[in-house]
């Protein structure tokens, strides 16, 4: 089925090859020790929140499959993301990597389920109904195991509230009752839908989906419940049906009107983008940026160090490791940021190496006594005039995107031109493959030929110096040119 001809369709052969080296990067992966139930829908799952998957091949006889997305930037995003974070298949481990194969070339004739689970699929994620007269769209959400979806918000930098989930879930049926709590210094909820089919086209929707720019991410999976028992009407918890309920002791209660506008009316938000009236909501509500709440510490141990970690949060403290000088311990604001950081950082190739970026288990980096020679290893930042996120609520909250060949320039003076900043970003080492501005002259994208090459000039050049007291801003962008 797949495109195995040139060595004799020998796949086994193919595959213990691609277990022992490490692939170069492509939009193709491999993803292995899958339980021998699995279904389509759910190895497609796996890829949708890094975008558009645009084929898939089941090898059920081996546990494995492969998984097309449609850049090769989403398949990189997907493999660094499931590197910090083990990805599981009911409750099971399994294996991504990315595949010796730039291109799936499948059989369509002996593939035709896949590819009916895959349309189905995207129909969900475009907007589709289950109402629909898509047959298997039908039978993916039929298989809906409760109306209760349990909800874990992860890189939560802003509030997320009890309406904000009831005005991001209710475009997809109506909400009866959601329950919200935390658990392991996490915030959760959990969300009843009238009817399970919802539930499931919710969670194919939403799952790995960011409430906020790049923060905020929705984490979906099915409750064991199939009902759930709401005792108040508070900001914790809400019965929709129930208007009536008492706040209980010490809650603030619930506007009866607004209540019953709820229950009456579950799709006010019916042609808006859930993830646009979450983020009007909470603007609405004057959001606040969150600090500590998550349930790590703000330290990360990182092999291959450089600073460009600032661009996921501001760096406090670093501490390169005396017997260990490729490490260094970071200190980041708080544990948010930490996490944001070793998510996009984690994994990526700077200085012809791979950087490793996990969570240490110290809770803050020490500075060294006073009188104690350190041989400089220790520095401060506190009051470094590059930290980028010391407002709550800031713009550049909004600005954070995983690692990317193009980079986004602001703060650009007047009587800078196109030229002289593809000398500037070619000087940093690379090749400046397109560049555009916008916002009159006062912004640019920029695109270097590769992703190390990105990474280089945004450590070498963010607050570079152009004159004038104007200092360059670089960030990474999710637009392309």
């Amino acid at each position: 089925m797949l495109d195995f001809t040139a060595n004799g369709n020998d796949s086994s052969k193919k595959l213990r090859v691609e277990d022992r080296m490490e692939s170069p990067p492509s939009r193709v992966l491999h993803i292995r020790k899958l339980p021998s139930e699995v279904s389509e829908t759910e190895v497609i799952a796996l890829g949708l929140p890094f975008g558009k998957v645009t084929n898939i091949l089941m090898l059920k006889g081996k546990n494995q499959a492969f998984l097309e997305l449609g850049t090769e930037e989403a398949a990189v995003t997907m493999v660094n993301y499931y590197t910090a974070v083990m990805p599981q298949v009911r409750n099971v481990p399994v294996f991504i990597q990315f595949s010796n194969h730039k291109e799936l070339k499948t059989d369509s004739t002996l593939n035709q389920r896949a590819q009916a689970v895959l349309q189905a699929v995207s129909a969900v994620q475009d907007g589709g109904s289950p109402n629909s007269d898509n047959s298997m769209l039908d039978s993916v959400l039929a298989h809906a195991p409760s109306p209760v979806l349990r909800i874990i918000i992860d890189n939560m930098f802003y509030p997320v509230t009890l309406d904000v989930l009831q005005q991001i879930f209710s475009k997809f049926g109506t909400v009866m009752k959601i329950i919200t709590f935390t658990k392991n210094n996490q915030f959760q909820a959990l969300l009843q839908f009238s009817e399970p089919v919802n539930a499931q086209q919710a969670r194919l929707s939403l799952d790995g989906q960011n409430i906020y720019n790049s923060c905020c991410t929705l984490r979906i999976d099915f409750s064991k419940l199939v009902n759930l028992n709401v005792k108040y009407n508070n900001d914790k918890s809400r019965d929709y049906t129930r208007p009536e309920l008492p706040a209980g002791d010490g809650q603030p209660a619930v506007d009866p009107a607004m209540a019953a506008a709820y229950n009456k009316d579950s799709s006010l938000l019916g042609a808006i983008n859930p993830m646009s009236a979450a983020a009007a909501a909470a603007a609405a509500a004057g959001r606040m940026a969150l600090s500590g709440h998550s349930g790590c510490s703000g330290v990360l141990l990182v092999s291959n160090l450089n600073e460009e970690v600032r661009v996921y949060g501001d760096a406090q403290r670093v501490k390169i490791l005396y017997n260990k000088k490729d490490s260094a311990l970071i200190q980041m604001s708080d544990g948010n940021q930490a996490q944001l950081a070793m998510s996009h950082l984690n994994g990526q190739k700077m200085y012809g190496k791979i950087i490793r970026v996990t969570l240490s288990k110290h809770q803050a980096v020490q500075l060294p006594r006073e009188g104690l020679d350190d041989q400089g290893l220790t520095k401060d930042f506190t009051n470094s005039p590059l930290h980028r996120f010391k407002k709550p609520g800031s713009k550049n909250f909004q600005n954070i995107f995983p690692p990317s060949a193009t980079l986004h320039l602001s703060n650009v003076p007047e009587d800078v031109t196109e030229e002289d900043l593809r000398l500037l970003f070619s000087n940093a080492g690379g090749i400046v493959k397109a560049f555009k501005f916008f916002q009159g002259h006062k912004m640019a994208l920029l695109q270097m030929s590769t992703v190390e090459e990105a990474i280089q000039a945004l450590m070498d050049l963010h607050n570079y110096d152009m004159g004038s007291n104007h200092h360059l801003k670089v960030s990474f962008s999710k637009s392309t040119i």
